[in-house]
């Protein structure tokens, strides 16, 4: 089969095009034939050797994918060859063939075609494990996402719009703004141009944010806290400015405030398969009437990986970034 594999650690050039076995399914996995595959921020990280694969993963880039189950293990009882499926992979993404447990995979919408569907469940895990398992957001709440435009703030909007919570977003420019209002967003903060705590202070009556989702860290964590309300949750699932600051505890404590986050690439199989039958229940039928959808910034054959990572880092993307493996689209 074709992979991508990283040749050495550096800038997307060193992503290359190289031929290996195939996987063979064992226990309780599904071998994946992949139509597409998703493009995280972790796939980047992996490639500048900033943050390495689990030592029972694949050492393949690509944590996401959709396709046709080619294979099960001895174990598998939830699919059959020939189903239709996305699904979270512990990596190994950028290939025409990929493993994964049977209880990460997900049916594809009968609205998705391959190519969004394998825009799902990277984001879709993160944000509901994150937002609504750790952060507890409830309907009336008031839930502010920095970064916005990204595919796991485009994604939070949605999800937050659709269960009811008031959103606001930061973003970097008047364009993905304007995005982010169109997919549900109640207010945008172009935080190139104003202060976004002022901005968050006098949207909010000086309440401040119930739940705030963070991928930025550094010195954005004591502006997060400073804006949370009484019992709010601050939520960090990546440190893009670092993840070391200077932080006042006498506010947590005093107002009642809870610092979490999580990494979702490391958890249990167990921990994953719960996320999984969440998001079945209670968020897949969204996706089936379209009610929510993945956000489609842009698609590069697999054999352009290093320009869909450039595309990546150059932070001009709304939405998702996406690898075809196989052309055909159809269902």
């Amino acid at each position: 089969m074709r992979v991508v594999e990283i040749v050495m650690p550096g800038d997307p050039g060193v992503l290359q095009v190289a031929e290996r076995d195939i996987p063979e399914p064992e226990d309780c996995q599904i071998l994946i034939r992949n139509h597409a595959a998703g493009i995280n921020r972790p796939d980047v990280l992996q490639r500048m050797g900033a943050y390495a694969p689990p030592p029972d993963a694949s050492d393949l880039p690509g944590l996401e994918s959709a396709g046709i189950v080619a294979g099960v293990g001895e174990r598998v009882t939830r699919w059959q060859v020939g189903d239709p499926v996305c699904a979270l992979l512990p990596g190994g993404g950028y290939a025409e063939y990929s493993l994964t447990h049977e209880d990460h995979a997900l049916p594809i919408p009968g609205s998705c075609g391959f190519r969004e569907a394998a825009a799902l469940c990277e984001t879709h895990f993160t944000v509901w494990s994150n937002v609504f398992m750790r952060g507890r957001l409830q309907a009336g709440e008031t839930l502010l996402v920095h970064g916005g435009a990204s595919g796991i703030g485009t994604t939070a909007i949605q999800l937050a719009s659709a269960f009811g919570a008031r959103v606001l977003v930061t973003a970097g420019s008047t364009r993905k703004c304007s995005a982010c209002r169109d997919l549900g967003a109640d207010a945008a903060i172009n935080y190139r141009e104003v202060d976004f705590v002022e901005e968050v202070r006098a949207l909010t009556d000086g309440r401040g944010a119930d739940v705030i989702l963070d991928m930025v860290g550094g010195s954005y964590i004591p502006k997060n806290v400073s804006l949370l309300a009484e019992d709010g949750r601050l939520v960090q699932i990546a440190f893009l400015q670092g993840p070391k600051t200077e932080l006042n505890f006498a506010r947590v404590m005093m107002r009642r405030l809870t610092v979490t986050g999580s990494t979702l690439r490391p958890q249990s199989i167990q921990a994953k398969a719960v996320i999984a039958n969440a998001l079945r229940s209670e968020v897949w039928p969204l996706l089936e009437t379209r009610r929510i959808a993945p956000v489609m910034d842009s698609h590069f054959p697999l054999d352009q990986a290093a320009a869909a990572h450039s595309r990546m880092e150059s932070s001009a993307h709304i939405g998702k970034i996406v690898l075809d493996i196989e052309p055909d689209e159809s269902l």
